[in-house]
């Protein structure tokens, strides 16, 4: 199956087609705002769920219903909570409830479930500083277990640059046979790092024992998902090159391969070396990336279509580009669908009007051949995407 996948991601002799036409669709949200977002003909966009503050990944739980993250704002902050998003309705295309699951979290930026041999379910809670999980009964609106273990910690200084802080999110994935999967983002932005589980992808039992480093070099792989049999990561490069490299890559990671970063990176697909931070054994081992997209696009959440009847989506992922932090740059703000060895093609665009950002998509989430749910954390709303009936 990962050689199957891999192959149709990139070698995939599909005809796509031309540019799929966007169409501009107004949108009124329950706080009286209003936005244009310009989607593909035939599609429909409708806020699923609305309300929310810095709304992040979902991850599906064992009875069926859907959980999603929330970080409360961009500072270091405790405020975070997990919800439950209840209710759906498939003719309206909204959640009837959005439930408040566990509240007082440390920036939690993802969440997953996990069945152990006995049968147990576990719910498993991502922050800053350390890695959660307690036992999961099916249907519980608050967590039924008060004793949550923490099988990992992580570092923990905030955001300040005097001491090492930046990237604040941990992501978990849990890949076919049971292995728990966390990323680790950097301290920095181009540093060599002192914590040797920075900028890396940890691999772990799910009792957090047998921990070790299965990837380095990624300065920022914010989303990790498995897709079968094969562990897939966006990552986030360098600001200090400018403002047209380093690529914002995409990988099908491999075990114990380096990524390169801080001493190498990625500029259209191809591997240079940094300039100032250099290694004795330079960027010949280095992994290129099986993706990549425009510098400072923000590469996030992503999922991979592989039954869509519609030739813009189909054997392809769909990837959100949060956009860059400096507005001028403009970089992302929409979200695309892209193959191997094709220029991605836009899906969703209008995230930033005329030097104002009105979104900033993260998270994906099939549910169909040709629809799906994205978080966007600048609004807090979520959005639901499907074709018209």
């Amino acid at each position: 199956m990962k050689a199957l996948l891999i192959g149709l991601v990139l070698f995939s002799t599909l005809s796509i087609g031309a540019q799929s036409r966007l169409v501009s669709q107004r949108i009124t949200l329950k706080n009286g705002k209003t936005l244009s977002l310009s989607i593909p003909d035939g599609y429909e966009i409708i806020p699923a769920a609305e309300g929310l503050k810095r709304v992040r990944f979902f991850a599906k739980a064992p009875d069926g219903r859907l959980f999603v993250t929330d970080m409360y704002n961009l500072t270091d902050n405790k405020r975070g909570v997990i919800y439950i998003l209840d209710g759906w309705n498939e003719g309206s295309g909204k959640f009837a409830k959005v439930t408040p699951y566990l509240t007082a979290l440390h920036n939690p930026n993802s969440v997953q479930f996990y069945r152990d041999p006995s049968g147990q379910n576990w719910i498993y809670i991502a922050e800053t500083g350390k890695l959660t999980r307690r036992k999961f009964t099916s249907g519980e609106e608050k967590p039924s277990d008060q004793n949550p273990q923490t099988i990992a910690t992580f570092p923990d200084y905030g955001l300040s640059y005097k001491y090492g802080g930046w990237h604040l999110t941990r992501t978990i994935a849990f890949s076919p046979t049971g292995k728990l999967y966390v990323s680790v983002g950097s301290s920095c932005n181009s540093c060599e790092e002192k914590e040797k589980v920075r900028a890396t992808v940890l691999e772990m039992d799910p009792d957090g024992k047998k921990s070790r480093v299965f990837a380095r070099g990624l300065r920022n792989a914010v989303s990790v998902k498995w897709l079968n049999n094969v562990l897939w990561a966006t990552n986030q490069g360098s600001d200090h090159l400018g403002t047209s490299r380093p690529d914002e890559t995409f990988y099908a990671l491999q075990a114990d391969a380096d990524y390169g970063w801080p001493y190498c990176h990625s500029s259209v697909g191809r591997i240079f070396a940094d300039p100032k931070i250099k290694r004795r054994s330079g960027c010949a081992n280095v992994t290129r990336p099986d993706l990549f997209f425009p510098a400072r696009s923000s590469a996030l959440g992503f999922d991979f279509f592989d039954e869509s009847t519609d030739s813009a989506f189909r054997d392809s992922f769909l990837v959100s580009l949060h956009g860059s932090t400096n507005k001028a740059i403009a970089h992302g703000y929409k979200i695309v669908s892209i193959q191997k060895g094709r220029p991605s093609r836009d899906i969703i665009t209008g995230f930033l009007q005329r030097g104002k950002v009105v979104g900033r998509p993260c998270d994906i989430l099939k549910l169909g051949p040709d629809s799906f749910l994205f978080t966007d954390d600048h609004s807090g709303v979520i959005y639901l995407v499907r074709r018209k009936t």
